[in-house]
């Protein structure tokens, strides 16, 4: 029981759990009083399965995403690779949490996958007294942003490093409904969230069908698709390389050119000195690979550069409708059309200004992002995966006449409509799912 007089704020001492200021004032007064409050330590019990790491034994280990994204395996290592030797076994529908990155969410319920793996005393595995709570109600309350800022007051050390303190986190209590009320609580979570898969699943479907149009529009057929047994023949009309790699060739029922045959400009980005802080927070879009995502045209870059580097030649720009195609990395084949009247990049990026007579951007755009078995064909096969300007060049493409690439664009541009309005659709069920579960345990 708590009153508010006068500014003072009093606490019953049977829910006193610490002396933190910051404590009381978070793990308080959020929940409404439709439900009695039960201390977690009521329902988790220990786990003390404890094992000898044996030097000849492999042992599965177990890494938690933030953020309750679930539990996961993080790999396998024999015993002598293993540095602490006393760690627990864990085992199916057991809570599990990370005393470092509780506070950010990391823990949830081991899955079957996981039966008899390992983790060292940085986690904290409990068994879940089922006749009391249901695990998956369990699991719902802790991924509330509420749950987490609870979590958060109860961790101490270093920024980052912050760790649970378990004796605090097993006193947070949480509002527990009756068995029947979990369960009905966790059946309307779970109705939105398989609809939402199913959105999902149905965009995937979208996105796969798109890439079947355009091989087919194009009359695109791969000769390792129609390769059997024996000798493969390719038209010299067709042949696009004299190497073995050619066998990722493929045939066209349109005339086809390459990157170097339909462009009138191509350049790689490049960075200003970035001890010269004047050259950037300006205005200027400086992309790099992280800003190109699912949408074709690129408006708005996370840095920018300032009219200093412009007007000292530090940048190099891209006009409007370029190219821009990530050349090396992890994400190599990403791109995406300038927007703007003119943008700049890093030197990742490399910007490929196409013929407008000879090819529309925005085909170029899709061609490039659906096939990019072909489009990145060339790339070197080391850590750091690199397509250079002249392999850039030497991509080949089909260019059906110019109406026939407009009505390609525009019927995936139609497909790609109907693929954001699914994911929104996905968003906002996702979304209601966890206010839903917020509104019925917490006050507003």
């Amino acid at each position: 029981m708590t009153a508010l007089a006068s500014g003072i704020d009093f606490v019953s001492f049977n829910d006193l759990v610490n002396w933190s200021v910051r404590y009381l004032r978070e793990s308080r007064s959020r929940y409404k009083n439709t439900f009695s409050l039960i201390r977690i330590g009521d329902f988790l019990i220990r786990n003390r399965n404890i094992i000898e790491i044996q030097d000849d034994v492999l042992y599965t280990r177990v890494t938690i995403r933030l953020y309750t994204k679930g539990v996961l395996k993080r790999d396998e290592e024999w015993g002598r690779n293993i540095g602490t030797k006393r760690q627990f076994v864990v085992s199916p529908g057991q809570f599990i949490l990370s005393k470092i990155d509780a506070r950010n969410g990391a823990f949830g319920l081991v899955p079957p996958d996981l039966d008899g793996a390992v983790t060292t005393a940085d986690f904290l595995s409990y068994n879940v007294d089922t006749s009391r709570i249901n695990p998956a109600f369990l699991t719902l309350v802790s991924s509330t942003k509420e749950f987490l800022a609870i979590c958060q007051s109860s961790s101490s050390g270093t920024t980052g490093r912050q760790r649970v303190d378990e004796s605090q986190f097993l006193n947070i209590k949480i509002p527990l409904p009756s068995l029947a009320e979990q369960d009905r609580i966790v059946a309307a979570y779970n109705a939105r969230i398989t609809e939402a898969k199913r959105l999902e699943e149905q965009a995937k479907g979208l996105e796969e069908g798109i890439e079947t149009v355009l091989k087919n529009e194009l009359g695109l057929v791969f000769v390792e698709e129609n390769h059997s047994k024996g000798l493969s023949f390719i038209s010299f009309r067709n042949l696009t390389r004299w190497d073995n790699k050619g066998a990722a060739s493929f045939t066209s029922k349109h005339d086809y050119k390459f990157v170097r045959d339909v462009c009138v400009n191509i350049q790689t980005g490049t960075t200003p000195s970035t001890s010269r802080k004047e050259y950037f927070d300006g205005d200027i879009n400086f992309f790099t690979p992280s800003d190109l995502g699912a949408s074709m045209w690129l408006h708005r870059a996370e840095r920018k550069v300032s009219d200093k580097a412009l007007h000292e030649n530090k940048i190099r720009i891209f006009p409007n409708e370029t190219l821009l195609f990530v050349g090396i990395g992890s994400t190599i084949g990403k791109v995406g059309l300038v927007q703007d009247t003119f943008a700049t990049a890093n030197q990742q990026l490399t910007g490929i200004e196409f013929d407008t007579k000879k090819i529309l951007p925005e085909f170029a755009y899709i061609y490039f992002r659906y096939f990019q078995r072909i489009t990145t064909l060339e790339k070197t096969q080391a850590t750091l995966p690199i397509i250079n300007q002249d392999k850039i060049l030497n991509i080949p493409i089909p260019i059906p006449q110019m109406d026939v690439q407009r009505n390609l664009v525009n019927s995936v541009l139609r497909m790609n409509d109907k693929i954001r309005d699914i994911h929104r659709q996905t968003e906002a069920l996702m979304q209601r799912a966890i206010e839903e579960i917020e509104s019925e345990l917490f006050a507003s």
